[in-house]
C-alpha cells in the first residue's frame, strides 16, 4: 500500500511539473526585477514558473514582447509606452500600474546643496529618450528653472524652452548612464530605477522632487491581445498584495518608489 501512495505521489508530482507553465518577464534591475523576484515563489504556486530577464536599456524590453521572446516587461511609464507605440508602430498594451519612482534633480557638486546653488550658464544632464527628457524638463520648469512654450507637452525638448534666466545648458544622454555623469555635469535629472543602484535617494539627496501624484505610472506591458491571459493576470495579481507594498515600504522607506494600488 506505500509503494502504492508513493508511486502515485511521484506521478503527480511529474505531472505537475510538466503542466507548470513558464512566464518570462523582463525587468530593469532595481526595483522591478526584484520586485519579480520576491514573487517567484507565490507564481510558482500556481503553477507558473517565472523568469526574470534584466535589461538594462529602456528599448530591448519592448522589443522582446512585441516579437514575443518574452511574455510582458515591467519597466516602464505609461507615456513611454505610448510613445513607443507610436514610434515603433508597436501594439504594447497597460495591463496594470504598480508603482511611481519619483524623478529629482542631483548634483554631487560641493558648491551644489540647493537649486539656488546653480550658477549661470551650469550644465544639466537629461534623459535623450523623448518622454522621459520632457519629463526633465517638466521637473526643471516646476522647480522654476526655465520655462516652456505654451505648447510644450510631455515630449518637450531643450528647443521648447522659452525662458531660461540663468542660461542652462543641456547634455541630452542615454537614461541608464545619468548617473556616472554626476561628475562631469552640475546637475542631472535622474530615472528613479537608474538613481536607487546608484545609491541615490530623491529625498535624502534629490535637489528638486517630483511630486506624488506624478502621472508616469510604471506598468506590466504586454503585447494587445495578452493582457486576459490567466498567467498575466496571476502576475498582476501577485504583484498587487500587500507583500509587495511592505517589501516596497521597507526597502525604500524615503519614497523612492511609490505603490499605487
Amino acid at each position: 500500500m506505500k509503494k502504492i501512495i508513493a508511486l502515485a505521489a511521484a506521478i503527480l508530482a511529474a505531472n505537475s511539473v510538466f503542466a507548470q507553465t513558464t512566464l518570462k518577464v523582463g525587468a530593469t534591475p532595481e526595483p522591478h526585477a526584484e520586485i519579480l523576484n520576491l514573487i517567484k515563489e507565490d507564481l510558482a504556486n500556481d503553477g507558473i514558473n517565472l523568469q526574470v530577464i534584466e535589461f538594462t536599456d529602456y528599448v530591448t524590453p519592448n522589443d522582446a514582447v512585441e516579437a514575443g521572446d518574452i511574455d510582458a516587461n515591467y519597466f516602464q511609464h505609461i507615456p513611454y509606452l505610448e510613445s513607443f507605440n507610436r514610434e515603433k508602430g508597436y501594439h504594447l498594451v497597460n495591463a496594470a500600474g504598480i508603482h511611481v519612482e519619483p524623478f529629482a534633480l542631483y548634483s554631487k557638486k560641493a558648491n551644489v546643496k540647493s537649486i539656488k546653488d546653480l550658477k549661470k550658464k551650469a550644465v544639466i544632464a537629461i534623459p535623450n529618450d523623448p518622454t522621459n527628457e520632457g519629463r526633465a524638463l517638466l521637473l526643471l520648469q516646476e522647480a522654476g528653472l526655465i520655462t516652456l512654450k505654451a505648447n510644450a507637452g510631455t515630449e518637450a525638448t531643450p528647443l521648447d524652452i522659452a525662458k531660461n534666466p540663468l542660461k542652462l545648458k543641456f547634455r541630452e544622454i542615454e537614461a541608464a548612464s545619468l548617473p556616472r555623469t554626476l561628475n562631469d555635469v552640475d546637475a542631472a535629472v535622474i530615472n528613479g530605477n537608474y538613481a536607487i543602484p546608484a545609491g541615490l535617494s530623491a529625498a535624502k539627496d534629490g535637489l528638486f522632487v517630483e511630486g506624488s501624484s506624478s502621472p508616469y505610472v510604471n506598468v506590466v506591458a504586454v503585447k494587445a491581445g495578452n493582457e486576459k491571459k490567466p498567467e498575466i493576470q496571476a502576475l498582476i495579481k501577485a504583484l498587487k498584495t500587500q507583500k509587495v507594498k511592505d517589501f516596497i515600504s521597507k526597502k525604500y522607506p524615503n519614497g523612492e518608489v511609490v505603490v499605487v494600488f
